[in-house]
């Protein structure tokens, strides 16, 4: 039996809004990606709105949010934009609203400092730090050769210029949205001090990527820090917001659909990943480097356009079996790139 339920079975149409809640308005922001949507919501403060993420930062997500705000949103200002975590996809437009339309920005001084510094660093060609990092991930030869002579992803293609101030949120912070009064816990692992709001009267939960309906979050590993822990540091986030999960607690979560269950979800998740934990040790009888490891990992094959995304998720689930005890990383002779063994 499924422990999940989805009080709206389909999303709203781009440009339109579903009442999700009282006083609670669900937007689905279009994405030119796998991941095709990122989930706004639109907290009704009376005088005006506060908004939960953006979306990114292009023409047409402008021009859609500008017809939702004359339309849906009745021409009342944009008060504050709550970012739940530093990514693009998230925060992209959060200086947009700010520079615009007045709003305050409110976020994790993490994702703050990480949104800014990202937003202000741009290459026509992948540095040389990122280059070692994806050879010594084993990273397939001509994807290598692709990715090395043509333009990266780049913040600043997607992300509005980030504010020069906010105001921060942190762990047991309270904060009154739309009539509610909301507590503030951090999660880590998919994003470094990743906001999650639980109202007070136990009936919503600001979920952003933390919890997820029907995906797990990607863990990965950057080259800026290659020898992280997103995977040890997303477990005991998730046991530890599974503390604060109540039944009938409706999570407004980043991508797929709003639900409840968050408890049995959390469980679901964590065992998903101790399971492709298991997996990826009894692999490691044989030497392999990262780019080798998918098939333990996921269920489906890796095209080019997740490729980078599941490398990093792969060195993510090596790291923690290296830094529990139960696999060693090293190289030989002559190659740069690293080899995991079980213990």
């Amino acid at each position: 039996m499924n422990a999940l339920r989805y009080p709206l079975d389909a999303p709203p149409a781009p440009g339109d809004v579903a009442e999700i809640a009282d006083g609670v308005l669900w937007i689905r922001v279009p994405l030119p990606l796998r991941l095709d949507h990122v989930n706004a919501y639109a907290f009704d403060d009376g005088d005006g709105w506060t908004l939960v993420d953006t979306g990114f930062d292009t023409p047409p997500t402008r021009e859609m949010w500008e017809a939702v705000l004359s339309g849906p949103l009745a021409g009342r200002p944009v008060r504050r934009v709550i970012g739940t975590h530093h990514h693009p996809d998230h925060i992209g437009l959060a200086g947009w609203f700010v520079e615009k339309h007045g709003a305050e920005l409110v976020t994790t001084r993490t994702a703050f400092l990480f949104a800014r510094m990202l937003r202000l660093e741009a290459h026509d060609r992948p540095p040389e730090t990122q280059l070692a990092y994806w050879r010594a991930c084993g990273m397939d030869a001509a994807i290598y050769d692709k990715r090395a002579n043509e333009r990266p992803y780049n913040s600043s293609d997607v992300v509005h210029a980030i504010p020069g101030s906010f105001r921060r949120i942190a762990e047991g912070d309270a904060i009154r949205i739309g009539g509610r009064d909301f507590e503030v816990h951090i999660g880590n692992g998919h994003a470094p001090e990743h906001a999650t709001l639980w109202s007070s009267d136990g009936s919503l939960v600001i979920a952003g990527d933390q919890i997820l309906s029907t995906i797990s979050p990607n863990l990965g590993v950057y080259a800026t820090e290659p020898e992280a822990d997103p995977v040890g540091d997303w477990l005991e986030s998730c046991t530890r917001l599974g503390r604060y999960a109540r039944e009938g607690q409706l999570a407004l979560s980043g991508h797929k659909l709003p639900f409840s269950g968050i408890g049995p979800r959390l469980a679901q998740m964590i065992s998903g990943h101790v399971a492709a934990l298991d997996r990826l040790e009894e692999a490691l009888a044989t030497p392999r480097r990262a780019a080798e490891c998918f098939p333990f990992l996921f269920r489906r094959p890796i095209g080019e356009s997740e490729y980078t995304l599941a490398l990093g998720e792969a060195v993510a689930h090596l790291n923690h079996l290296t830094q529990t005890g139960r696999a060693r990383r090293y190289r030989e002779p002559g190659n740069e790139a690293w080899f995991w063994k079980r213990t």
